[in-house]
């Protein structure tokens, strides 16, 4: 007997612990299955043919900070750049909000990108940067709640572009997002990214459950309103 109740423990004990496994298991993909599920039909990868068409028209194109190499854009950023150029002139955007970090006066993620684009021949008048745009999360909060933005066309790469979407819509932004499938080019770097997706959805998740704050919150601009209406 005593040896009968030794195999239901450990059965039991194997059961919970399989339970358990389970539960953690469902629990450490929910933040990527939530990111993926809300972002779906709101996004498109940028160049095969036809792919602007397939683009909503909005109100503002907001590109994302991906770092700079000596005080230029990253291939990452120069990308991003590239594709926001593109939808401001197919018509598809009226401005270009460039979103980046300028913590320390020698790193200015927002002026660079500007620089970028007025050496392609994007108009000056159109574009707004945001100085304090530290991560997604902050960037998609800071353009509805200090610049006012409502609907977006978020530019980003395609790992990044669930994420990205989702906490914008999640900020109250009207959202559609286009990714450069920078894996064609760049795919150590790109996959290397990718792979610390799994962590950015958990802390995505936090950042919305918790109600995090920018490290920034204001206040209100208007260049953003100025800039999609040509003054």
């Amino acid at each position: 007997m005593p040896f009968a109740r030794n195999i239901r423990c450990s059965r039991t004990a194997l059961r919970r612990a399989y339970q358990v496994a389970v539960a953690l298991s469902v629990l450490a993909i929910t933040p990527l299955t939530w990111v993926w599920l809300s972002s779906d039909h709101r996004r498109v990868v940028a160049g095969p043919p036809g792919w602007l068409d397939e683009v909503p028209s909005s109100g503002t194109a907001l590109v994302l900070g991906a770092g700079l190499f000596s005080g230029r854009p990253s291939p990452f950023l120069a990308r991003r750049l590239d594709i926001a150029a593109e939808l401001y002139r197919a018509g598809k955007v009226k401005a270009l909000l460039l979103s980046g970090d300028n913590s320390r006066k020698d790193y200015d993620e927002p002026s660079a990108m500007r620089d970028y684009l007025l050496a392609r021949g994007v108009p000056d008048a159109v574009i707004v940067r945001d100085y304090a745009g530290f991560d997604t999360w902050d960037s998609c909060v800071r353009a509805r709640q200090v610049f006012g933005a409502r609907d977006v066309t978020v530019v980003t790469q395609v790992f990044h572009l669930p994420r990205a979407v989702t906490l914008c819509r999640t900020a109250g932004l009207e959202t559609f997002g286009v990714g450069d499938d920078s894996s064609r080019q760049w795919a150590v770097t790109t996959y290397a990214s990718a792979s610390r997706e799994f962590f950015a959805a958990a802390k995505a998740l936090g950042d919305v459950v918790l109600g995090t704050k920018p490290v920034f919150p204001g206040p209100r601009e208007t260049s953003l309103h100025e800039a999609q209406s040509g003054h």
